[in-house]
């Protein structure tokens, strides 16, 4: 596994889904609007799910930056154990 300097010096043609934790959403919100004809009343449950994939995300990377943990955005790898903990201190 690569060192953290390393990982941070990804190159400019880095896929989507490590700049956008939600690429997922998105081209599922794509997918919807393209299978039916572009009616976004029918992808209204896929644009509501990629806005709270973005709010949640923004909400992570502007609490890294306020504690000064780099980077910002954490690696696609580190994203899933982000979640969980998540998931389970609003359950506590």
């Amino acid at each position: 596994m690569p060192g953290l300097d390393e990982r941070k010096k990804k190159p400019a043609h880095q896929s989507n889904s490590f700049k956008n934790p939600c690429a997922k959403e998105q081209a599922m919100s794509y997918k919807c609007l393209d299978d039916n004809n572009f009616d976004k009343d029918k992808c209204q449950m896929f644009f509501e799910n990629y806005r709270k994939c973005q709010d949640f995300w923004t909400k992570i990377s502007n609490e890294r930056r306020r504690k000064g943990i780099e980077p910002y955005m954490p690696f696609p790898e580190e994203r899933d154990r982000i979640k969980e903990e998540y998931i389970k201190s609003r359950k506590n």
